[in-house]
């Protein structure tokens, strides 16, 4: 009837029309409301498990065996702590084994979950296999033991099943039980060999900070100094150096060697000084040093060693900000040059230099373009920066154009062991899921053998080296199989369908890119390096210096600097001013004003080494800077002179001048190399120019003559003096004589017999004689000597 009355074009009139709907509403309204309950119900129970799923945390401390087979007894430690304020009662601690995982998607998935997901968890395995806790106080811990025959687990299949410990019980006026806290974690089962074995590249990176500065010592061995003493502790008994070398010994990896690493241990083998505050005191871990040595030659003997350049330089900021600093590229390849005589020297082995490693394998073009520009063909990538929409995970190598190949390491498998492994809770879970993840790997695929490559973080802690360990150890080897990184570079097919296109700039992260070195750091280390290559040419020896900055340069550009800003700007602001304070021990000696009389004179310049070595290939120029007063070298207003000058000592270079006008001459002198360049300061000083006229000559001529005319007269007054002298004794000696005469005669003989009879003994003394010295002269005369007299001093 209602199709009939379609088709005719009649219907029910309006007002029907509003009575049916009225009543369909009354008898739906009691049908929704039954409903609607039941809708809510279990987003109501899901957000009530979400809640109470973090009052208890459940921590698994150990699992073992990691990697089960079916004869085996499952054992779980751990402990449940009540985070809550109530004590929680009747609680059992349950394992929960879910159903096999089927990609390494849904293990991704299962990580990222926190809380209990009711129908999302599988069900507690039950029975005996419980452990049960009537009461958990508020902040209170309780440890466990679950201990279950793999049998019982009921997984049959080898594959990955998640794997769960679970507290459920009752809290406050809840009278049922509840869960309220979950740990998951992943069960690998594989009992037996797999036909194909993915073929597994560990790296096992020895890296370490920048631990030399760029000073060195006065004696003949150069004795290096350490900015700190840290790097003994590193590779003590129990250090991270010493227990990466100790675990590697035996484990099947591929060795990636910071040359820096080994030249800085080297250093410390022999005695070094360490700085303290303002000063230095002498090293004492020479024994440290040199155990570690050769523990790590032994460990690497036979095996495949990378080495990477001289101190790991960032590849990323050379890319991002340093490539347009001229100088910056080529010093990558003198790193990289060293590398291979380093490894060789120290260890004893040839490295491989075909690699490069940007960090986090994160790449973009212009990286590439770096890693690559001093002669790597092989460049060590990540899959989270090369992706691939693959359901499988393809081989590790994969050509990129221009001879070049990206190893694109596995992301999930090489970030595996990062964060803190010292709690026993996180380093299990951790095992747990490399195994879980490598297995995945293989089981994707197993009729086809892949080639994956794991390249954990560059500076393992000695927790998270144990944990990598231990996977390398155990039960992987029921699925993998070791393979060398120049192998699964070079001798690995590359899979036709995975991504061979470099990612884009845009795509490099930005917490990365936040931490690179900037422009300015890279200006400050051209900025070193030119003033190195300045000095280097007028040193002797310049192997003394050059190696020391070279070295400390490549570690102002070392990877390890990042996250430490303000550090590696402290330690390239001490290398530079060291460096200006070498440079300063070669300088001018300022002088004071000259005065400069007559036509012609020499002006003398000193230079001052205060090194320990000579210097050649300087030149002095010294400039007249008034030309018409004062001309050098016969008429130019400059003049240049060569300088060599040994160790410790001085010289006086002497430059001939001539006067054609009086005043005050400005005169600069300049050390230069023999190429032009200028070396140090300028040092400034004025020469007086006072010129000797003819008519001054006259002047002086004529006072020399007045001294000798005064001197001719002070003669001719003392010759007539004495000749008045001599002609008065003469006449007071004939006088005399007149007046003995007329004496008696027997008076004057009896004086006579007399005075003749000590004259037998004493004939010398006797006064009369005009030739004879005074016997007695007096007291000398004090007064001032009177006009003409030579007076004696």
């Amino acid at each position: 009837m209602a199709e009939a009355a379609a088709i005719q074009g009649i219907g029910p009139s309006p007002a029907r029309r509003r009575v049916r709907r009225l009543v369909s509403l009354v008898i739906a309204a009691p049908l929704l409301a039954g409903f609607l309950p039941a809708l809510n119900a279990p987003s109501a129970q899901a957000a009530e498990s979400a809640s109470s799923a973090g009052t208890v945390d459940v921590s698994v401390d150990t699992l073992t065996p990691s990697a089960p087979v079916e004869s085996d007894t499952l054992t779980l430690t751990g402990s449940v702590t009540n985070r809550g304020k109530q004590a929680v009662t009747n609680a059992t601690v349950d394992l929960r084994v879910g159903p096999r995982m089927t990609s390494r998607s849904e293990i991704d998935d299962v990580s990222g979950r926190r809380g209990y997901r009711d129908g999302g968890d599988p069900p507690p395995l039950g029975g005996t296999y419980t452990v049960e806790i009537p009461k958990l106080g508020a902040g209170l811990s309780k440890d466990f033991t679950l201990s279950v025959p793999v049998s019982k687990l009921g997984i049959d299949d080898p594959g990955v099943y998640q794997l769960g410990v679970s507290l459920t019980g009752q809290t406050g006026n809840q009278s049922y039980g509840r869960v309220l806290g979950i740990e998951r974690t992943f069960l690998p089962y594989q009992p037996e060999d797999t036909d194909k074995k993915t073929q597994l590249t560990y790296l096992w990176p020895l890296i370490s900070t920048t631990h030399v500065s760029a000073e060195t010592g006065p004696d003949l061995q150069q004795t290096p100094v350490f900015e700190n003493d840290d790097l003994a502790a590193e590779l003590a008994p129990g250090g991270r150096l010493h227990e990466m070398v100790s675990l590697g010994t035996n484990l099947p990896v591929t060795w990636v060697i910071d040359p820096d690493l080994l030249a800085s241990v080297d250093a410390m083998a022999k005695p070094y000084r360490v700085k303290n505050g303002s000063t230095e005191i002498a090293g004492k871990n020479q024994n440290v040093a040199e155990r570690w040595l050769d523990l790590l030659e032994k460990a690497v003997q036979g095996q495949k060693v990378v080495a990477l350049p001289f101190a790991d330089p960032d590849l990323a900021s050379l890319a991002h900000h340093g490539k347009d600093v001229p100088g910056s590229l080529s010093h990558l390849q003198q790193a990289t040059a060293l590398a291979t005589t380093t490894v060789e020297t120290i260890l004893h082995v040839k490295p491989s230099t075909d690699f490069s490693w940007p960090v986090d394998g994160a790449v973009d073009p212009s990286i590439m373009s770096v890693a690559t520009s001093a002669g790597a063909h092989n460049v060590i990538a990540r899959s989270d920066s090369f992706r691939d929409d693959l359901p499988y995970t393809p081989n590790a190598a994969r050509p990129v154009g221009g001879g070049t190949t990206a190893v694109v390491s596995d992301a999930e498998l090489s970030t595996a062991f990062d964060g803190d492994l010292i709690r026993a809770e996180n380093s299990t879970l951790a095992v747990q899921s490399f195994l879980a993840q490598s297995l995945a790997v293989t089981l994707e695929r197993p009729e086809d053998q892949r080639s994956v490559v794991v390249a954990p973080q560059r500076m393992p802690s000695t927790a998270q080296a144990q944990a990598m360990a231990s996977v390398l150890q155990g039960a992987a080897k029921r699925w993998t199989q070791p393979l060398d990184l120049t192998a699964a570079a070079t001798t690995v097919k590359p899979d036709s369908d995975a991504s061979t296109r470099v990612p884009r700039g845009s795509a490099y992260p930005k917490r990365l890119r936040a931490q690179e070195l900037d422009v300015e750091a890279f200006e400050q280390m051209k900025k070193t390096r030119d003033q190195l290559d300045d000095f280097k040419v007028i040193l002797t020896a310049p192997d003394r210096v050059v190696p020391p900055f070279t070295n400390a340069i490549s570690r102002e550009m070392s990877t390890s600097w990042r996250g430490q800003k303000a550090s590696a700007s402290l330690y390239r602001q001490e290398v530079h001013q060291y460096l200006e304070s070498l440079t300063r021990e070669v300088q001018l000696i300022e002088k004071s004003d000259l005065l400069l009389s007559g036509r012609s004179a020499t002006i003398p310049v000193t230079v001052q080494n205060k090194l320990l070595q000579g210097v050649d290939h300087l030149v002095l120029r010294l400039t007249s800077g008034n030309k018409t007063r004062l001309q050098l070298n016969g008429g130019d207003a400059v003049a240049e002179l060569p300088v060599k000058i040994e160790g410790g000592h001085s010289q006086s270079v002497k430059f001939t001048a001539s006067a054609n006008a009086n005043g005050p001459v400005p005169m600069s002198a300049q050390l230069y190399t023999e190429d032009g360049t200028p070396y140090g300061p300028p040092m400034n000083f004025t020469v007086k120019v006072s010129e000797i006229t003819p008519t001054v000559m006259l002047v002086i001529a004529g006072g020399v003559l007045l001294l000798v005319l005064a001197g001719v007269r002070m003669y001719s007054q003392r010759k007539r003096a004495a000749a008045r002298n001599a002609e008065a004794e003469a006449e007071a000696e004939a006088q005399a004589e007149a007046e003995v005469e007329t004496e008696p005669e027997g008076e004057a003989e009896g004086e006579a017999t007399a005075e003749a009879e000590p004259e037998t003994g004493a004939e010398a003394a006797d006064p009369g004689q005009p030739s004879d010295p005074t016997p007695d002269t007096g007291p000398e005369s004090g007064d001032p000597s009177g006009p003409g007299e030579k007076v004696d001093r």
